[in-house]
């Protein structure tokens, strides 16, 4: 029996965290000071475009486990949204504002959502269609 051709979703959701993570990384380690908010917006893009691309890609799949996709993934998704909501509320509470808070908000978005779809699509991958 031959395993079929699947996207490289995992891999890329990897990339797309690992992004995230670094421009998170940047803007924290110069929170409170000034800090230019180039080098996270370029991680942040290019993370958003590799959601959008692996979602893309993922969509085009023929024959995938869509419903134990969908009953997986949103689970995970209100799970990954109090997580990203608990985030949110540690920035708020400790005075973050202006550009930093826009940027580490849309990043926790990008988080809150690729999550649940490594999840779901480890879990969809291997069920019957």
């Amino acid at each position: 029996m031959s395993e079929r051709r699947l996207p490289p979703v995992t891999q890329v959701g990897m990339l797309s965290l690992a992004l995230i993570l670094a421009g998170g990384i940047y803007l924290s380690s110069h929170i409170p000071n000034h800090v230019s908010l180039a080098p996270a917006v370029i991680l942040l893009c290019a993370s958003a475009l590799l959601l959008a691309g692996n979602l893309a890609s993922l969509a085009r799949v023929q024959g995938f486990a869509w419903t134990r996709f969908f009953e997986i993934a949103r689970w995970a998704l209100i799970a990954y949204l109090i997580i990203a909501g608990m985030i949110e509320y540690a920035f708020l509470r400790n005075n973050l504002s202006g550009g930093p808070l826009v940027v580490l908000t849309l990043s926790l978005v990008v988080f809150a959502v690729h999550v649940p779809v490594l999840i779901a699509f480890t879990v969809a991958r291997f069920a019957e269609s």
